[in-house]
This record gives C-alpha cells, structure tokens and sequence, in this order.
C-alpha cells in the first residue's frame, strides 16, 4: 500500500481519482486548505503526488517546487492544459510526469504503478547500490549525490540518468538507452523532455561547482566527463 496526495480543485474529480487508486490498496489524501497545500501534503508523507495546474492561489507548479524542497517523491501532473511548454514548465518545475485531460483512468492507473515501481519496487533502485567516480557518489537509495564534504538530494529521474552516465565515464551513453532506463511504454515522452532533464541534473551538479561535465553529442546521446577530478 502506498501513499498517494491528490491535488485537484475539481471535488467531483478527486473524489473520483480517489475511489478509483483506492480499489488498489492505496491510502488517499486530499487537500483541505489551498493556503497550506505544501504542508497537508508533506504531513500525509505521500509515495507519489497527483497535481492539477490550475489550482486556487498558487498554481501547481508553485506547489511542485515547494514539494520538492522536502521531498523526492515522483509527482504526475493533470492538467487540462495541452500546449508543450505547459509540460516542459512541469518538468521543469520538479514533475516527473504529465498526462492532459480529459484522461482515462486506465491510463492514470498505469502510470502510477509505473512511477511507484521505479521509485520504490521492482525497478528501484538496490539498497546497496552506490557509484563512484573520481570522488562523485551517487546513492541511488537514498537519492543523494557526494562530492568531498558535499552532499545534494535527487529525484528518482535524476538519480537514473547520472547512475547511467556515471556507470560509463567519458563514454557515449545514446538517448535511446537513457529513454529506456527512465521511461517505459506507459509514460509521457516528447522531442524535449530528455533535454529538460538533463539540465535539470547539470543544474544539481552546478550546485557541487561541477561545470561542463555532461557532454552532448548532438544527435545521438550524452557523455559524462569527470571534470572535477582535476580540481581535486
């Protein structure tokens, strides 16, 4: 049984998702106050969050980012807006997912057990599995990276994508393989969302003064150069 917080303004339609994940042995929490969603989502310690865009006060990417400074937990938009960069903005925002309404519960369905399996069970990550290279540490199970006496937290994208590129130091790691590794059948995918997150794991390894160590390869994939190395 997992933890799934819903934050959707449409009482008809959270009630609704609700019933629906319910009938799968999940704990569902919902949103009482639009004032202090951050805090009634972080008190239920949710596995996974359904977050609608259009929401009372904030929007749901202000309330993505707060998320994401306390938690790693996979987030899944739903959002009646259709235009590419509203998902690129999710993406950017934190998301780990993004399906349009009017959506089919099915889908929703799968895309949950989708993100919980990468997250938390057949696909997670090994409680023993760590990467190391030139000092760089990478805890896949606890979503941290380490360089020296630094640390930052990842989420479960980000962790995959440096597991596949720290694993293949100066070596060519094809979009193909990073689109297998973080995405299967189920999940949303389009010409920029592999961009969006790899940016989104140099903007991490900016935060350990790690620059120009992700190469692209234009065309065909990324490569990880231990740049860091030389400064010890």
């Amino acid at each position: 049984m997992y933890n799934i917080f819903i934050v959707e303004d449409d009482p008809q339609l959270a009630l609704l998702l609700g019933e629906h994940l319910g009938r799968f042995g999940h704990r569902i929490g919902r949103v009482h106050s639009w004032e202090h969603v951050g805090e009634e989502c972080l008190a239920f310690d949710p596995h996974l969050v359904l977050m609608d865009v259009n929401l009372p006060r904030y929007d749901g990417y202000y309330w993505c980012r707060q998320i994401r400074r306390s938690s790693t937990c996979p987030i899944l938009f739903l959002s009646a807006r259709e235009g590419k960069m509203d998902q690129v903005m999710a993406l950017e925002n934190g998301a780990d997912d993004y399906i349009t309404k009017p959506f089919d519960y099915e889908l929703v369905t799968a895309k949950v057990g989708s993100l919980l399996r990468r997250a938390y069970g057949s696909y997670a990550a090994g409680s023993d599995r760590t990467t190391t290279v030139a000092g760089l540490t990478l805890d896949c199970e606890r979503l941290q990276l380490s360089l020296r006496d630094r640390r930052i937290e990842l989420s479960h994208t980000e962790s995959q994508i440096l597991d596949e590129l720290l694993r293949r130091p100066e070596q060519l790691v094809s979009r193909d393989r990073l689109l297998e590794r973080i995405w299967d059948e189920h999940a949303f995918v389009d010409d920029n969302t592999l961009n969006v997150y790899v940016n989104r794991v140099r903007k991490k390894l900016a935060q350990l003064e790690i620059d120009g160590a992700i190469q692209t390869v234009r065309g065909a994939g990324y490569r990880l150069l231990p740049v860091w190395e030389s400064r010890g």
